[in-house]
């Protein structure tokens, strides 16, 4: 074990302690590596995921030291952090849920089109899910820390898209099953794929149109490689669900105190935090893609009402495979919807 300064000053204390009472304290120092998809400078690292990082370290007076590695630099591919996370290849991610199609179905309520209102209502309202609901069941190969949606969801295309008939042989990348599902009913051709892969799907003709929210925009230079976007006033258009998940046995193995420290500084306040920092971000990558020109297109009135109309059966059969699965879907919409309406910011 390496010991710093401070935990060397533990140590003496706990010393003293054991002198003066027979019972010792010793400071413990842990160090856990955090694996992501991300390049650094991207927002979810830098302003969510480092600062989450700076705040812990602090809490615990330093004897936790989190070692973050960006753009998957432990190897593998996005879709298998999770994974690595429960077999111990890292002790901390942060992953797209969708990127383990169906894996956890329960919460795939949030990426329902049209459903969400606000990210921070729904990230409030994903957190309560899984904390009541889904930690012991289909999280329970992790320790989950945090739960967060990201901003409105939007269509960033080679050619303007204004109506769903616009996406008739368009191949657009999707995030998750869900969304690959709402894509296909609209008539487009879905493509699944991490967002790091996008610029050069993209730059390739590989697809023709991508769905991601604003704020990851400028990192990927999709401003630059279409020029039409196409928003949605009112609910999302869809939103995707994050997840910050911790190996188990690594969780398990944490002094009381420091476990204190973690369930101080994640949960729903960290929950909320993210989404509102991810949302916040939307606004200076849209006002980007206007400085250089690019055609903003939003779906109001009556043409909403075609896209509501178009995305409708996604619900049906989402509720189809839920009960398949013995889900009840129709008591997970109606319990997020109370939940969202119950934030209250």
């Amino acid at each position: 074990m390496k010991f710093t300064r401070r935990s060397v000053t533990g140590l003496i204390a706990g010393a003293a302690i054991a002198a003066g009472f027979g019972v010792g304290a010793k400071a413990q120092e842990v160090t856990l590596s955090l694996h992501g998809f991300l390049p650094p400078q991207a927002n979810i690292p830098k302003l969510i995921i480092d600062p989450w990082i700076r705040q812990i370290e602090e809490a615990s007076g330093g004897r936790i030291k989190i070692v973050h590695y960006p753009s998957m630099q432990l190897g593998g591919r996005p879709p298998e952090l999770y994974d690595q996370v429960v077999d111990g290849i890292a002790d901390i991610t942060y992953t797209v849920v969708g990127y383990t199609p169906g894996r956890f179905p329960s919460t795939e309520v949030f990426e329902l089109p049209f459903f969400v209102p606000d990210s921070r209502a729904a990230s409030a309202a994903l957190w309560q899910l899984i904390d009541e609901k889904l930690q012991d069941t289909e999280f329970a190969d992790t320790q989950i820390l945090g739960a967060w949606m990201h901003g409105p969801g939007v269509i960033h295309a080679n050619q303007p898209v204004r109506l769903p008939s616009d996406l008739n042989g368009m191949k657009v990348r999707g995030p998750s099953r869900m969304i690959n599902k709402l894509l296909e009913t609209l008539g487009a051709t879905p493509v699944g794929m991490p967002v790091p892969a996008v610029p050069e799907a993209l730059s390739k003709g590989v697809i023709d149109a991508t769905v991601i929210p604003w704020e990851v925009t400028g990192a990927l230079k999709v401003p630059e490689l279409v020029h039409n976007h196409t928003e949605f006033a009112g609910d999302y258009f869809y939103t995707v669900s994050f997840v910050l998940a911790m190996n188990k046995e690594k969780w398990e193995s944490l002094p009381d105190d420091l476990k204190q420290v973690f369930l101080d500084n994640s949960g729903i306040k960290f929950s909320v935090f993210a989404a509102d920092q991810q949302t916040n971000a939307d606004i200076p990558a849209r006002e980007a893609a206007i400085k250089l020109g690019n055609k903003i297109i939003t779906v109001e009135g009556d043409d909403l009402k075609v896209w509501h109309d178009a995305a409708r059966p996604v619900y049906d059969s989402w509720l189809q495979e839920m009960k398949a699965k013995g889900i009840d879907g129709q008591a997970l919409i109606d319990y997020a919807k109370k939940k969202m309406a119950a934030y209250k910011g």
